[in-house]
């Protein structure tokens, strides 16, 4: 009598390889359920805030405009006022201040943006862009009214014939308000398209 290969009272060793594995204990945690409603409220509350802070920037645009453009010469001959220099670049230089402070704000701002709110969407872009054209509007009136040589026939008279004085501020091209909104989208697109958070990728099972 040849004795048992398998002790008694043991079970016989799994040798079946496919069979799968217990589950793992249950530990009373469940994954929190996606909320899109949440995430839309909270996408337009931040939204809300960027083109708020975007458009009181607006202010800080325009003193910095108002400081940094060059002012055009005039001269007055007792009956009307003209260029002091009729070749001179001033008012181009005026525009150009405007549309380098405005791409100046624009990366700086969405940078910012991105930096406090990675995650991105569409509705941040948006408040961006309206923001930052809001600020711009803001900046431009601001640079206008707190520029002291408005009245330029007052100005002419206060400081006599053949004198030169400096023109007011003003914005000849218009286009140059769109400096700010196009590079803040521009500059957050490219962030979010380099450093953005990525979508996971999709598990395939393998079929046995």
């Amino acid at each position: 009598m040849t004795a048992p290969l398998t002790p008694p009272h043991q079970p016989p060793p799994n040798d079946n390889p496919w069979q799968s594995s217990p589950p793992p204990p249950y530990d009373g945690a469940e994954k929190a359920a996606p909320d899109p409603e949440g995430d839309l409220k909270r996408d337009l509350r931040d939204a809300a805030v960027v083109a708020l802070v975007m458009t009181v920037l607006g202010v800080a645009l325009g003193l910095l405009w108002l400081w940094l453009a060059p002012k055009v010469p005039l001269v007055s001959n007792g009956e009307a006022v003209f260029l002091k220099d009729t070749e001179g670049e001033e008012a181009i230089g005026a525009d150009g201040t405007f549309v380098l402070l405005g791409v100046a704000f624009g990366a700086v701002t969405a940078a910012a943006v991105f930096w406090l709110r990675r995650r991105g969407g569409i509705a941040l872009v948006v408040a961006l862009a309206v923001g930052a054209l809001l600020g711009s509007l803001l900046a431009w009136g601001v640079g206008v009214w707190f520029d002291p040589a408005q009245d330029v026939a007052q100005r002419a008279r206060e400081v006599g014939e053949g004198v030169p004085f400096d023109a007011y501020l003003k914005l000849e091209a218009q286009g140059a308000l769109l400096a700010w909104p196009l590079t803040a989208m521009v500059v957050h697109l490219g962030l979010t398209a380099l450093f953005g958070p990525r979508d996971p990728e999709p598990e395939w099972e393998q079929d046995i």
